[in-house]
């Protein structure tokens, strides 16, 4: 086991001593992952959906500590938030304000920054877009799965679990 300080806190990171990642970890990731469907999914307003979803998948990069096993997933995953979130801001509707969310059921989980509406006449095309660049992201942890066989099984399920995602996208 770890500690960093930052700032004023300190935060504990749990390395396990023998094999890849951390099981607990792992459920954790991917329960977070599988998560942004219905947080996001929970917006009556459809432009917001695809900002939603750069917003989650860059609060969930930010979890994941610096320097573990799971480096290589942060590291996707805050890229595909950028990328995710770039195309939002290109597309953006600028007659919409910004907005926060939370869920009623929990609102100590809510938008860690307002998000953007996209532009109805673009939705289609920055969902198919936004798509893609999932798949992408998939794609390139199910390639760092096959090339290391103790982080196999655990980057196929959070590969899978990011894959998901899609669905939100597709209305």
């Amino acid at each position: 086991m770890a500690a960093q300080g930052i700032g004023p806190g300190i935060y504990t990171v749990v390395i396990p001593p023998n094999g890849f990642g951390s099981n607990a970890f792992l459920k954790e990731l991917v329960s977070g992952l599988n998560a942004v469907r219905s947080f996001c999914g929970g917006l009556q307003d459809e432009s917001f959906k695809v900002d939603c979803l750069a917003e989650r998948l860059e609060k969930i990069s930010g979890e994941i500590p610096e320097g573990t096993d799971y480096e290589e997933v942060r590291t996707v995953l805050k890229k595909t938030a950028d990328k995710v979130e770039r195309l939002v801001r290109d597309n953006r509707d600028t007659s919409k304000a910004r907005i926060n969310m939370s869920l009623a059921q929990a609102p100590a989980d809510k938008t860690l920054r307002p998000l953007t509406a996209v532009k109805m006449a673009r939705q289609f095309e920055v969902n198919r877009q936004a798509a893609q660049i999932l798949e992408e992201a998939t794609t390139i942890l199910l390639r760092s799965a096959a090339s290391a066989q103790e982080r196999s099984n655990q980057y196929t399920k959070i590969a899978s679990a990011l894959g998901s995602n899609k669905v939100l996208l597709r209305s």
